[in-house]
């Protein structure tokens, strides 16, 4: 494993202690200590580092509240820690968009697998929400197709097959991407029915 630049928060300082020499010992750089869930959130947009490590209950903000926050603000592997063993806070702690969750006390034994886990945790969800995203701009981009299509066909009556090729063709010949040959076509339909309005009335009537 690289060696990570990880930032704790514990309102414990006996547990912030025991977590610096664990992870120093692993070979990591501990960049920042927060003893509440405000000043974690805060250390995270200072000093970006690669892992998270954040007790589940702190004064100020909650490990979880914390959590979300730094996952809105800089999406970043996270690991929540509890003294607890309560059903439910494992998939509360992922709710939150932590990677993964560790029971107190533990070692260094103990730590390491769930350092990885939350790396992996972290990078299949980064590959997920990829996925997803291109998936959405693949259906965003077949409904401007669509649009331009229809277009096409009404301004020259052509069929579907023919204005797709008519598409493609002009595509080609410009060296851009259909969608974007699409969207031209779109924005011009929509510059003409604009310019095709009648001008509204100026409202400056005389008796």
């Amino acid at each position: 494993m690289k060696s990570l630049r990880v930032l704790i928060a514990d309102d414990d300082g006996l547990t912030l202690m025991v977590v610096r020499k664990i992870l120093m010992t692993m070979g990591h750089a501990v960049v920042g200590e927060a003893g509440d869930g405000q000043q974690a959130v805060a250390l995270a947009r200072e000093t970006n580092p690669d892992l998270v490590i954040l007790d589940i209950r702190m004064p100020k903000m909650d490990g979880l509240e914390a959590a979300r926050l730094v996952q809105s603000q800089r999406p970043t592997p996270i690991i929540i820690l509890s003294a607890h063993t309560e059903s439910g806070l494992g998939s509360e702690a992922a709710g939150a968009g932590a990677n993964a969750y560790l029971v107190k006390p533990f070692t260094g034994e103990q730590l390491k697998p769930a350092i990885e886990l939350a790396l992996a945790n972290f990078e299949k969800s980064k590959e997920l929400e990829a996925r997803i995203q291109q998936m959405n701009e693949a259906l965003e981009s077949r409904k401007l197709v669509e649009r331009a299509k229809g277009i096409l066909m009404r301004q020259t009556g052509i069929d579907e097959e023919v204005a797709y090729l008519k598409l493609q063709k002009t595509a080609r010949n410009e060296n851009r991407k259909l969608v974007e040959v699409a969207r031209a076509i779109i924005l011009a339909e929509q510059l003409r029915r604009d310019s095709a309005k009648p001008a509204a009335p100026s409202g400056h009537g005389y008796s």
